[in-house]
């Protein structure tokens, strides 16, 4: 890598970071130097980074103190493990202040893994972002040793969403016609349309969500994974889409593959599967009550973003909102690789989310009222939860409907999903 081309980015790059209006999202707190931010492309990764960098140059930092590269920049493209090493000789021409480090998408330089750990172990504050869920794997973190610690970025929350909006969502906003319908409206927008924070405002966004997938599934799965089979991939993530409300195994999966789109064997629909998860693309929720083996082998899959989602369905309501239900839990409550926190639960019954350390049992479904047989379903589930699990709180979570019901457990919850949204962030 050529040195006077690496230090003409790096300036390049700051007077770009100035320009950029930030919607503030929470960051994590300075109480630990260095941080791993992971999860999809677009998701804002950059845009925390950038918003950390702006908090620090308005609070008497200057670009002195600070080195920020992107390896997706083109100009990057001849960058290699061996090139870090400029890094640090470069900001050091440009200044003679030691550096907090602002390295973004870093998993596009094998082995970038032990330059981090050498950063670490000298001392300096570091903040790395990436679109690959191997960031977070055991054997990367062992590599890391403690040194990181990981933070995972979703896409907009309602709340976020309804901020970038600049739409009030307060008390007061809630309780008026006019302000309520401006919140319903933006409601509706997110829960087809998602939350990747540059689609906000576009008027006709499914060409923006198009582009997102396409980069993901060309270039984060296909490209680097070198597969060769992408149309029996491309119709295994059109089958996950399908069944987002319902836990599929790799056996059914390599079924309805061979039968419709040609030979496939089960391990490729697993490695399919994991290549799917480590792009961030679907998250996996397991079976509570499942053996082990069942736990890894008959999951439920859901999106990272409703807009990529609603790309793959045509009347898929019932995938949409529990989609945007799956998102708020992982997001409150974490989605490593090896994820011990959220679940469904099905023995016989099935519930939707189980939630051990709240004690926490929810349903979503569009309507409670208008069909018998989803009442029954649904509210029998939660009823005979307590019986096997702890379940302080039981959550029904609809399309727009509010009411209490009581049983022998006690008092099961219903409410909009909207409405929980906005107290869940």
């Amino acid at each position: 890598m050529d040195k006077s081309t690496l230090k003409h980015v790096m300036v390049a790059n700051r007077e770009e970071i100035g320009r950029y209006h930030i919607i503030p999202r929470a960051l994590p707190s300075d109480d630990f130097p260095r941080r791993v931010f992971v999860g999809v492309r677009r998701a804002g990764k950059s845009f925390m980074l950038f918003q950390k960098i702006q908090e620090l140059l308005a609070n008497g930092r200057t670009w002195d103190d600070i080195l920020y590269l992107n390896f997706e920049d083109e100009r990057l493209e001849q960058f290699e493990m061996k090139d870090f090493d400029l890094l640090l000789l470069c900001h050091a021409e440009l200044s003679d202040r030691r550096p907090i480090l602002f390295l973004d998408e870093i998993q596009n330089i094998e082995g970038w893994e032990k330059y981090a750990r050498r950063l670490a172990d000298e001392k300096y504050d570091v903040w790395l972002t990436g679109s690959n869920a191997k960031m977070l794997s055991s054997e990367i973190m062992s590599t890391l040793g403690g040194r990181y610690l990981p933070v995972e970025v979703y896409t907009y929350t309602f709340n976020e969403y309804l901020t970038a909006m600049k739409i009030p969502f307060d008390e007061k906003a809630l309780l008026g016609a006019e302000s309520l319908g401006k919140v319903m409206r933006q409601w509706h927008e997110y829960l087809s349309w998602g939350g990747l924070p540059e689609s906000v405002g576009l008027s006709v966004k499914r060409d923006y969500l198009s582009s997102v997938y396409q980069k993901i599934y060309l270039g984060d799965i296909i490209a680097r994974n070198k597969i060769e089979k992408d149309g029996l991939l491309r119709l295994m993530l059109k089958k996950l889409a399908a069944n987002v409300t319902k836990p599929i195994s790799y056996n059914k999966l390599t079924h309805i593959l061979s039968s419709v789109g040609g030979k496939i064997t089960t391990p490729t629909v697993r490695a399919f599967i994991e290549n799917a998860e480590n792009a961030w693309l679907i998250l996996r929720l397991r079976n509570i009550q499942a053996s082990f083996s069942e736990k890894e082998t008959d999951c439920k899959y859901y999106f990272i973003d409703n807009g990529i989602l609603n790309l793959s369905l045509l009347d898929g309501m019932s995938a949409l909102l529990e989609n945007i239900v799956a998102l708020a839990l992982f997001q409150k409550y974490g989605h490593d690789p090896n994820n011990e926190r959220v679940f469904f639960y099905r023995q016989n019954k099935e519930v939707d989310f189980y939630v051990p350390e709240e004690e926490l049992g929810i349903q979503v479904t569009y309507t409670l009222k208008k069909d018998p047989d989803t009442y029954d379903r649904e509210i029998s589930a939660l009823s005979a939860l307590p019986n096997v699990h702890p379940c302080r709180t039981r959550l029904v979570l609809t399309y727009d409907e509010s009411f209490e019901i009581t049983d022998s457990q006690g008092t099961i919850h219903v409410l909009p999903i909207w409405k929980w949204l906005l107290r869940a962030s």
